[in-house]
Order: C-alpha cells, then sequence, then structure tokens
C-alpha cells in the first residue's frame, strides 16, 4: 500500500522504480499508466499517450500475434494498415515475425513477452510504463528494447520502468525512484565519472544550429570534434542507445565517426 505519494514526472525522461518485492512498485506503475485509479487523493494533469507493459502477458486471449497487436493498434486510434504494418515492423524487430499468425495462447513465454512489448511500442506513447519488460526476453531482444526506450524518450516521452538488473539502462536515467515502506523517495545518482569497462567515442554532424536532443542515453560527455561536429564519449555498454537516439531523433544527425576511446588510465 502506498500513501502520501507526490510525484511528477518529466517529459523526455527515463525514470527507474526500485524497491523490495512487495513493497508496491507494480502498483504505483499501474497508478501511472491509468489501469488503476487511487483510493485516496487523484492523479492530476492531462492524461498522455499512454502504453503499459504488465508483469505478467495475458496470454489467454482469443487472438493471433498479429491480431492482438492490430486490435490494440485501433485501440490507440491506429487505421487498420497503419496497425498492421507497425505490428509486423516490431514482430519484426523483436525476431518474432515467424509467430504472427499464432494464437497467443500457443507462444512461448518469451514470445508472449515480445508481443506484450511491442504492443506498447506500436503506438509511439508519450508515457511508457514497463514493469519487469525484459524478462523472459533473449539477448538480442533485450537489446532491441533497450534501443526502443532510448528513441522514446529521445522522441520527447517519458518511460518508466521497474526492472530486476540494477545496470539496466543505468547510465542513462535521469530519476531513480525508491518505494520506500508506503511512500516513494528520491534515490541518489550514481556517481559522476564513473565507469563501467571500455568507452566509445561517437563523432556527429546535426542540422545547422540544432542542439544535441536532450536525454541522450549513457549521459556522453560531449567535446568539439575537429571536422567542428560534436564528439560524444560514452561508456560502450551503451553505444547501441545512443546511436539509435541520434538516428531516429528529429531531425536526426549524421553519424561521421566511431572509434573506441584511449584509455586515460593506461
Amino acid at each position: 500500500m502506498l500513501r502520501g505519494v507526490d510525484l511528477a514526472l518529466p517529459a523526455r525522461s527515463l525514470v527507474r522504480v526500485e524497491g523490495a518485492n512487495g513493497t508496491g512498485k507494480s502498483t504505483l506503475l499501474r497508478l501511472l499508466a491509468g489501469i488503476d485509479a487511487p483510493t485516496e487523493g487523484r492523479i492530476t494533469g492531462g492524461r498522455p499517450r499512454t502504453a503499459y507493459v504488465p508483469e505478467r502477458f495475458p496470454a489467454a486471449l482469443p487472438f493471433t500475434a498479429a491480431g492482438y497487436l492490430v486490435h490494440l493498434g485501433r485501440i490507440h486510434g491506429l487505421r487498420r494498415t497503419e496497425a498492421a504494418a507497425r505490428a509486423q515492423e516490431w514482430l519484426t524487430r523483436f525476431g518474432a515475425a515467424e509467430h504472427a499468425r499464432t494464437p497467443l495462447a500457443e507462444l512461448s513465454k518469451g514470445t508472449g513477452q515480445k508481443v506484450a512489448v511491442a504492443q506498447a511500442l506500436l503506438a509511439e506513447p508519450e508515457l511508457l510504463v514497463l514493469d519487469e519488460a525484459w524478462t523472459g526476453l533473449d539477448t538480442a531482444a533485450r537489446d532491441e528494447l533497450d534501443r526502443a526506450v532510448a528513441a522514446r524518450v529521445a522522441a520527447g516521452s517519458t518511460v518508466v520502468y521497474v526492472d530486476h538488473d540494477p545496470h539496466r539502462l543505468a547510465g542513462a536515467v535521469g530519476m531513480t525512484l525508491r518505494v520506500e515502506g508506503t511512500g516513494l523517495v528520491a534515490a541518489p545518482p550514481a556517481p559522476a565519472g564513473t565507469t563501467a569497462g571500455p568507452r566509445v567515442r561517437i563523432e556527429v554532424t546535426g542540422p545547422p544550429g540544432a542542439p544535441l536532443p536532450a536525454g541522450l542515453p549513457g549521459a556522453p560527455e560531449k567535446t568539439a570534434a575537429d571536422d567542428g561536429g560534436v564528439r560524444l564519449t560514452v561508456d560502450a555498454g551503451h553505444s547501441d542507445a545512443l546511436l539509435s537516439a541520434l538516428l531516429t531523433a528529429r531531425p536526426p544527425w549524421h553519424i561521421n565517426h566511431l572509434s573506441t576511446a584511449p584509455d586515460e588510465a593506461a
């Protein structure tokens, strides 16, 4: 049970929610997603276009994988042809295209989770709520979800997530919240300058006069490149998500050069 929670979610941000099992993390996410309503108090502000991945995917539904995605796309206001195209795109990106016509009840747990994640992403939500969404995914699908989260934040969305891996998207998190007792507290940020292994340099050029997108994954260090562009240095574990965020920015940034950063401690 949660009491006295006062929380404002900023736009274009990645928010991690932590806490022991049973403390109310899923309850908080369901409230944010609009699945549940608070018994006391209220949620204020306009409801953004929201998508939610639950901790447990309801597989016993009378749809095929593609049929379910098209149905959810229609609920989100997409035309049927657009919903079908996006469903195929996300099934392909998560390596599940061959299961498009498979009934949900016959999918493996991992493939069912891919469908659960795909239904949230195809709507391009302004608020994306992920409750253990990486659980059950294979390595390639987890990496694809990392990139998709980075792209949503780069596009201006807010992403709130719970994950059992303490390192999941760690360098890209803008706010960490911890459920303690019946309340919610802000967790301290990671120490500045800490790294977790090799680093990557990405030299980029943007449209004339355009600033770098805010909230870039991995919180990269920014310096001027020799060609007049920008040099971004980031932990290698966040380089794919950073590249995806730059390429999917509106307008997109051009990648000029990619290299391993020298080890300054050597």
